[in-house]
């Protein structure tokens, strides 16, 4: 009798899904993965490459957040590019021959709510009374949250060498953030952590909503971006701003906001999250602040400062770590074979 493996999410990590079946003495085991498998090893590392593409083009959205800024008011470049995105993801839906049924609507409307409602308004509320600096980036604080929600939630902890990366990682967003030296008003503030809350409180929904209900990716992203564009419309509808300035420019800007750093990295996002813990994730996304500096410094020519240096050394350190100690466990605990007794 051959028993299949028991793939348990820490088991399962970053490791794809597969099953080992009993070979002939002398043989390897049906399904092993060797360097030769070329297939099995992408599929290993499809989201360790995804979360790449996800902090790449996250980063880069900061600066062209600020160039969009110059045509259209936030809220209504906020509201442009959940539409944009909403209408990018109908169309992914219907052109891979998925079902656009909503699932688990309650948990789905919760979702949508929380990580694309609240979240970008409370992000865009902080630019508006803070400006562009690091009052908007306070939404980083969102892996604490992660942390704190996490473990008495999904019941996630992090344990042994895990806090060394967390706390490298944590501290290297507190050198970026610069917290101690913040001239903006407590309420921008306050707006900044309320969307991080908001981020992190959509990462615990998706996280529970995976765990009971099986829902494809894609279409989940597609109807959280529906649901959380509603208020954000209805908001850019109420608060009284200046028009859109539209040109061939913002056009250009606006598409790839909403197909690429909306539409697909949210979907991106969803899928990191259903192969990684929560905190794990929320952790390895840092590297967004990361590619937000330097894609800003080098294309405006804006000076390093010694405790981002600092700050990003100790981020890609952290994250480095995380990845390490991810695959040194993919290789103590392997998806083991249990054999009838001879």
């Amino acid at each position: 009798m051959v028993v299949g493996p028991r793939v348990t999410p820490t088991t399962r990590r970053w490791l794809p899904d597969f099953e080992l079946t009993r070979a002939p003495t002398g043989q390897p085991p049906v399904g092993a993965v060797f360097p030769g498998n070329f297939m099995s090893e992408y599929r290993r590392w499809l989201p360790a490459l995804a979360l790449i593409v996800l902090s790449l083009t996250w980063g880069y959205t900061w600066v062209l957040a600020k160039q969009g800024l110059a045509y259209a008011p936030p809220f209504a470049f906020a509201a442009e590019r959940c539409v944009g995105a909403a209408l990018a993801l109908i169309i992914a839906v219907k052109l891979s021959g998925r079902s656009l049924k909503l699932v688990a609507p309650r948990q789905t409307i919760a979702i949508g709510l929380a990580q694309v409602a609240g979240f970008m308004i409370f992000q865009t509320w902080a630019l508006v009374e803070g400006g562009p600096g690091k009052t908007a980036v306070l939404i980083f604080t969102m892996p604490i949250w992660t942390l704190l929600l996490a473990w008495p939630i999904l019941g996630e902890r992090v344990r042994g060498k895990q806090w060394l990366a967390a706390a490298s990682t944590l501290g290297g967003l507190l050198l970026i953030i610069e917290p101690w030296d913040m001239h903006a008003s407590l309420f921008s503030k306050f707006l900044g952590l309320m969307a991080a809350l908001c981020w992190a409180t959509g990462t615990i929904l998706i996280k529970r909503l995976r765990s009971k209900t099986p829902v494809d990716l894609l279409t989940l992203t597609t109807w959280q971006m529906i649901i959380g564009a509603v208020p954000i419309i209805l908001l850019a509808c109420i608060v009284p701003e200046h028009p859109t300035e539209w040109s061939v420019s913002y056009v250009g800007i606006l598409i790839f906001m909403s197909v690429a750093s909306t539409a697909m990295c949210w979907w991106l996002w969803i899928y990191i999250l259903d192969r990684v813990p929560a905190w794990e994730a929320s952790l390895s996304v840092l590297g967004t602040p990361v590619v937000a500096i330097l894609s800003s410094r080098l294309i405006f020519g804006e000076a390093f400062k010694t405790s981002e240096i600092a700050g990003i050394v100790l981020i890609g350190s952290g994250l480095a770590m995380l990845s390490l100690l991810g695959w040194a466990s993919s290789r103590r605990n392997p998806v083991k074979q249990i054999q009838d007794p001879a």
